[in-house]
């Protein structure tokens, strides 16, 4: 979602700042700034769009200084227009906001009451108001900032300047990611370490309620009582090779291709362990997972998908009772709280806001029994979580996910087995089998991955069409949706997924000659069953794609296409047939023009409700 990057330097900041919010476009954004303190004035340049035509304004008004905040928006209070964008300014302070201030409309009365003039429709510009009537009641930013976020409720990660102290930003976090990056004569702020990853890879990761003021010799933190506290310095492993596109068209095209050697780091611990074991997920797993009645999988958009395929396992593998629950729902339902319920909760960016509620009403009912899935190390539902797994899918930078789905199957399958271990239900000899199958799924993804071309041929069929259904059944439905889910966002084709067992009880009625339907057809024990669905489709006229094993015998005829994938792989299966959908998504879009890495009204870390 919106992305934040700040500097202060000896040196000139504009490009850092620009360089910064670049590197942030993929959180997905409609308009850009940047403000800067020169001397004892202030300037700044928005733009909607893309960051570039705003980077070409700032060059265009030479814009050079040694503090400075840029933000990319993505717009919820108050429609994409220039005068929304951020940094929003009161009277020499400028600051750039993400998240969402639940009661900015009081704010906004109290502060016209006072005089205050607000010029945009957004919930930011109240804080920037605010502080400065607190800079105006005699405190400095640094104090202004403290007493104005004890007023706000809602998530906020904030950075602020005053053209009347160029020595200084000051930075709040609440809800919102944050963090600190250490340099030589130079500190930083960003939302997201691969906005500073050039300048630095020292970065402090702030805590839910610090404040904290950044000179160009020191980084001060205080905590949420505004006493100053140390907080961790850690060196940041993203690399900006990750970063970077190298021989590929788009991000996802590169993330897509990566996924084997992802893969292959998330089974590393057990690959090496040559077992499921409970030291994988923490020292006190033993304590966490040994009396486990069922499991709750907490979760949003491809990550809940992730957790429907994991409930088939966890019921089948381990005999364990699993729900699945999206977790804007649940956080506002009423929950049989159950203490021996492992709450699991699922999350790329370790931030979104959704699942980190639900996580935290979960807890607020004796549910202290969690682990979260993440691919951010000290991101913030982990810290959040007794134990953790990450995956090590590395950056993910294209929004629609890939590599971050794929890595998250793999350690919920971990899971599974640890806990089928645990219950007694996994044998030495199944061990080393599934053992053996893990390692071995990397170069089974890799000859999915070979099929590319062919994919690429069927995507010049989707691309005139506006509807396509997706088929799946048992462990492979939630591949079906993760299918239509992946088409959709990328090439605007509206798809629909569901099991091919319910086609008869209304799903029929949608299909014709200019609906292609797409069949997840593994080689398992309910392949016949989806032939005779396949059959139902033929006979309305439907044009099949086929994704099928190897060795499942199927055939192509008029009007049914298939690709073979390769030999089916057993209970990994699903994870392997993800690549197949991935790549038609992205070929589709290809076809069509769309923006691949950057899907309208999309965004890749979704921290607002």
């Amino acid at each position: 979602m919106c992305g934040i990057v700040g500097a202060i330097a000896q040196r000139d900041v504009v490009p850092v700042l620009i360089e910064g919010l670049k590197r942030l476009e993929y959180r997905g954004y409609d308009s850009s700034g940047i403000a800067v303190v020169e001397e004892e004035s202030m300037r700044r340049v928005r733009r909607t769009g893309r960051v570039s035509e705003m980077e070409a304004a700032a060059l265009a008004d030479g814009l050079s200084a040694q503090l400075g905040i840029g933000h990319t928006r993505w717009a919820t209070h108050g429609g994409v227009t220039e005068t929304n964008a951020h940094p929003h300014m009161s009277e020499g302070v400028a600051l750039v906001h993400n998240g969402i201030i639940e009661n900015h409309e009081e704010q906004r009365e109290r502060l016209q009451a006072l005089g205050y003039q607000f010029e945009s429709q957004t919930d930011t510009e109240v804080i920037a108001h605010l502080i400065h009537h607190h800079m105006a009641g005699g405190n400095d930013l640094l104090a202004a900032l403290q007493r104005a976020v004890k007023e706000l409720h809602g998530a906020y990660a904030l950075a602020v300047v005053s053209q009347n102290d160029p020595t200084r930003m000051v930075v709040a976090r609440m809800g919102c990611p944050l963090l600190i990056g250490l340099g030589d004569g130079e500190n930083f702020v960003a939302s997201d370490v691969s906005a500073i990853i050039q300048a630095t890879r020292r970065v402090i990761f702030l805590e839910e309620g610090d404040t904290a003021e950044l000179t160009r010799a020191s980084a001060r933190v205080f905590d949420a009582n505004d006493a100053e506290v140390e907080r961790e310095v850690h060196v940041s492993d993203v690399s900006l090779a990750s970063l970077e596109l190298g021989p590929y068209r788009h991000f996802m095209q590169k993330e897509i291709h990566e996924q084997p050697r992802a893969l292959a780091d998330t089974i590393e611990g057990v690959a090496d362990l040559g077992c499921f074991d409970l030291q994988l997920f923490g020292d006190n797993a033993a304590e966490v997972l040994g009396d486990v009645e069922s499991v709750q999988i907490l979760a949003c958009g491809t990550s809940y998908y992730a957790g429907m395929v994991a409930k088939y396992w966890l019921e089948d593998i381990a005999g364990i009772a699993c729900n699945v629950d999206i977790a804007s729902e649940y956080r506002y339902r009423k929950v049989v709280a159950n203490p021996k319920q492992l709450i699991v909760t699922i999350s790329q960016s370790g931030e979104t806001l959704d699942t980190m509620e639900a996580l935290k009403y979960a807890k607020s009912l004796g549910q202290d029994k969690t682990l979260s899935i993440c691919n951010v190390p000290e991101s913030a539902i982990p810290r959040a979580s007794k134990l953790v797994f990450y995956t090590r899918a590395g950056a993910e930078i294209g929004v629609a996910s890939t590599k971050a789905f794929t890595t998250q199957l793999v350690a919920l399958f971990i899971l599974t087995c640890t806990l089928a271990k645990l219950r007694g239900r996994l044998d030495e000899g199944r061990e080393a089998e599934l053992v053996e199958a893990l390692r071995h799924l990397p170069g089974s993804v890799q000859h999915a991955l070979n099929l590319e071309p062919q994919i690429a041929t069927w995507s010049e069929r989707f691309a005139p069409k506006h509807h396509a259904l997706f088929l799946g059944r048992g462990v492979h439905y939630p591949i079906a949706l993760e299918g239509a889910l992946k088409l959709k966002e990328i090439s605007y084709i509206h798809a629909e997924a569901y099991p091919a067992g319910e086609l008869k009880h209304g799903p029929l009625a949608l299909v014709d000659s200019d609906m292609p339907v797409v069949v997840i057809a593994p080689n398992d024990s309910l392949l016949e069953k989806v032939k005779s669905n396949i059959q139902e489709v033929r006979a309305r006229g439907g044009e099949m794609f086929v994704f099928a094993d190897a060795d499942s015998h199927f055939s192509e005829s008029e009007g049914v296409h298939v690709i073979r994938t390769p030999r089916h792989v057993g209970v990994l299966s699903p994870i392997v047939h993800s690549i197949p959908v991935q790549l038609l998504a992205y070929h589709a879009a290809l076809a069509r023009g769309t923006d691949v890495d950057k899907p309208r009204n999309l965004a890749k870390s979704v921290t607002v409700e």
